[in-house]
């Protein structure tokens, strides 16, 4: 099945077979008069909480500002995709590159694209731009984390306990029901662990090439302005950093308008 085939009005919604399991996929389109039929289309990675409900109507305002096909799936463990109970591998950034990425673009038959990652959707982002260097037209990151810092160590550690409440868990069980222990504790456990503590990503980097655009709120709870600067300084090709004052980590939750119009006028740039 090719992206051209699910062209429809609204959202479309399928569930693919990887190696690993089963995933769910959905793609929005713009509205007619908005669509550039010959511009790639944008895929999503969502954050380490995330999945494709918590995009909430961020992708259907990007394929409207973009003209652009908008693409998000449930990686495996979270949201509707298979579950899993197996702890991450500590690889498990680099890993979905090669996996549930992989596996999203030769069932959509996609052979172009831009990808924007949110958090560690960003981080595992450069790591799919790397891979595919002649496919991957331009990359986008949100809040992305690019080495284990301090910061970030601290805002994990505050969650923890913010998670303890039970009216939190609740929340999230919303949108991963009997994932969401194993989605927790993926995050926080793997993330915390000694051995993760010189993950970084400035060895992944000098394989991007296309144009990349990092956005980052200089209030990130779970990292300083030094994740975009690592970006910039490591990756191949041109990079533009976008710091948007008074945002935390979720930009595009905080101020969609302002990040929609940072990613319009990027993809107007490199065409």
């Amino acid at each position: 099945m090719t992206i051209s085939t699910l062209l429809g009005d609204g959202p479309t919604d399928l569930w693919i077979d990887g190696s690993h399991g089963r995933m769910f996929v959905r793609s929005w389109f713009p509205e007619r008069d908005a669509l550039r039929p010959n511009h790639a289309p944008i895929l999503l990675l969502h954050e380490s909480l995330g999945c494709i409900e918590q995009w909430k109507d961020f992708p259907s305002a990007l394929a409207n500002a973009t003209g652009r096909t908008v693409v998000a799936y449930d990686r495996l463990g979270f949201g509707r995709s298979d579950r899993l109970t197996a702890p991450p591998a500590p690889t498990f950034v680099e890993d979905e590159a090669a996996h549930g990425f992989a596996c999203v673009l030769e069932h959509l038959g996609i052979e172009r694209f831009v990808v924007l990652g949110h958090s560690v959707g960003g981080s595992m982002a450069v790591h799919c731009a790397a891979r595919y260097p002649e496919a991957c037209q331009a990359m986008i990151t949100m809040s992305a984390v690019t080495f284990v810092e301090q910061r970030t160590l601290s805002g994990i550690r505050q969650a923890r306990a913010w998670f303890a409440d039970p009216a939190q868990r609740e929340r999230l069980r919303r949108y991963h029901g009997e994932r969401s222990d194993w989605v927790l504790s993926a995050w926080i456990d793997t993330w915390l662990a000694p051995d993760f503590a010189t993950w970084t990503l400035a060895h992944a980097l000098p394989a991007v090439g296309c144009p990349s655009l990092a956005i980052h709120g200089d209030d990130d709870e779970f990292g300083s302005e030094r994740h975009p600067q690592l970006i910039a300084d490591h990756a191949s090709g041109q990079v533009e950093q976008a710091l948007l004052s008074g945002v935390g980590h979720v930009p595009h939750r905080e101020q969609p308008e302002q990040v929609l119009e940072r990613i319009e006028r990027f993809l107007q740039r490199i065409g």
